[in-house]
């Protein structure tokens, strides 16, 4: 892991951030040689949606177009 001083960091921080976002590799800021903070890219932002969210959760059994059974009692007057 590339190591950079935090005085560097601060006139350069912009130009470091945009490294790490093109690079992906993180960089680990030190104050007098000792690690304060570890500058690193971040994952890909997953997008859930409510659609799609109840796939593979039901079965579908038997003809779908047919009436569901209440109207099976029904007569019809001609």
């Amino acid at each position: 892991m590339r190591e950079i001083a935090i005085s560097k960091f601060k006139a350069t921080c912009l130009a470091v951030l945009e490294d790490v976002r093109r690079t992906g590799a993180p960089i680990r800021v030190t104050r007098f040689g000792r690690p304060v903070a570890e500058v690193v890219p971040t994952r890909p932002e997953t997008v859930s949606s409510w659609l799609g969210c109840a796939k593979h959760s039901m079965e579908i059994s038997g003809d779908i177009t047919e009436p569901a059974g209440a109207f099976s009692r029904w007569t019809v007057r001609k």
